[in-house]
């Protein structure tokens, strides 16, 4: 039988690659949902493609015109309309491929509904870790890591015995940045900054990828997914993103999961877990054609971003959510022109440095940080 999808951000990086992996194999996968943006000159292309059953998209005004042209499929719009297909009846997975908190609620919509998740938003479990994994344990719902990152650390632990692992280890490319001191960061350009010299990411990504602070995500959310203390989840810098991250266990053994920089591979294999099928058209790994893998020590003083979301897991309770609000604006700031590169991670810390931390939040204690922050970084700037 097929597997039915639905997918959250199909116009995005991941969901373009999401669907490229969908349409190569038509015969195991079959869309049902989608959610997208503003581009709808995309989404009447995946319509005609895919035919689902719903389909999101943000404005009011879109959805009607779309659903005069696709009168088989139901459009809706909005924060409900992504719930709406998040929680898509008939889907065995969702995909949750949006940029930012906004993944949040249709997340815990999904998994209440018994949709297992195949999880690419980090923001959602940095902002809620702790909630979304309660949820998922208490309806039983798989959470499958699309990150390449916590893919390798997935299929390093598998048959293995989550009590003798001693270290995470997450590698790091290090972003368009990696050969720069922060001093000559002052005056870089957005262009520059999207310039990523290993990964095809989109733009929020991209510049997470270029402040490090991607890479802090990461490691909240690593903790999250595999329950493992902070102390015991490294970041080591990894020039050439062939190894995508490594365990180490007690008896001194290092798994690791090799791959070339294609994220539809593990896009692919949390779709397919727990099997495997053949990758259309993607590019084998030759270590004899690499030659040489480089590692360093990370350090916290030039990627001061990582040091904040480091602190920020330690802390727990709302520290991840206004942390992770007040990036999210401040990478928007710093697109449209607003502010300096450096000023990204200056604000994220000072908003820091003024949250009083709920220890054991509601959702909707999280919701109001994560909106109280974001009006707080809008006002500090002006």
């Amino acid at each position: 039988m097929k597997k039915k999808i639905s997918l959250l951000g199909a116009t995005g990086s991941i969901g373009v690659q999401t669907l490229d992996i969908l349409k190569s194999n038509p015969n195991t996968f079959e869309l049902v949902s989608f959610s997208a943006g503003l581009n709808i000159d995309k989404v009447r292309e995946i319509a005609s493609t895919f035919q689902p059953n719903m389909v999101s998209v943000i404005r009011q005004e879109d959805a009607k015109v779309l659903q005069s042209e696709f009168p088989r499929i139901t459009f809706v719009y909005g924060a409900e309309g992504l719930r709406e297909v998040a929680a898509c009846t008939g889907a065995d997975i969702l995909v949750n491929a949006v940029i930012g908190s906004v993944g949040l609620g249709p997340t815990l919509e999904a998994i209440r509904a018994g949709i297992t998740i195949a999880i690419a938003n980090k923001e959602t479990l940095v902002a809620a870790g702790e909630i979304v994994m309660d949820e998922a344990r208490k309806f039983n719902v798989p959470l499958l890591p699309v990150d390449s990152e916590h893919s390798a650390l997935f299929q390093s632990l598998n048959g293995e015995n989550p009590k003798e692992i001693t270290k995470l280890i997450l590698t790091a490319s290090g972003g368009s940045f990696r050969d720069v001191t922060r001093d000559e960061l002052s005056n870089v350009t957005v262009e520059e900054a999207l310039a990523h010299p290993n990964w095809s990411m989109g733009s929020k990504l991209t510049i997470d990828s270029a402040t490090m602070m991607n890479k802090g995500l990461e490691v909240i959310e690593a903790h999250h997914l595999f329950n493992i203390p902070y102390e015991q989840i490294d970041v080591l810098l990894h020039r050439e993103s062939i190894i995508h991250s490594m365990v180490e266990f007690h008896d001194t053994s290092v798994m690791a999961q090799l791959g070339s920089t294609d994220m539809r591979v593990p896009i692919q294999y949390a779709l397919t877990y727990p099997h495997r099928i053949p990758m259309q058209n993607a590019k084998r790994l030759r270590l004899e054609e690499i030659g040489q893998l480089h590692f360093e020590k990370i350090d916290f003083k030039r990627f001061k971003a990582l040091a904040l979301a480091y602190e920020a897991g330690k802390a727990g309770g709302t520290m991840p959510t206004a942390m992770n609000a007040a990036n999210e604006i401040a990478v928007s700031l710093f697109m449209k022109g607003h502010i300096p590169f450096l000023e990204i991670d200056e604000i994220v810390e000072r908003v820091m440095d003024e949250h009083k931390t709920i220890v054991k939040p509601t959702l909707e204690a999280i919701l109001e940080v994560d909106r109280n922050t974001r009006n707080t970084v809008y006002a500090m700037v002006q």
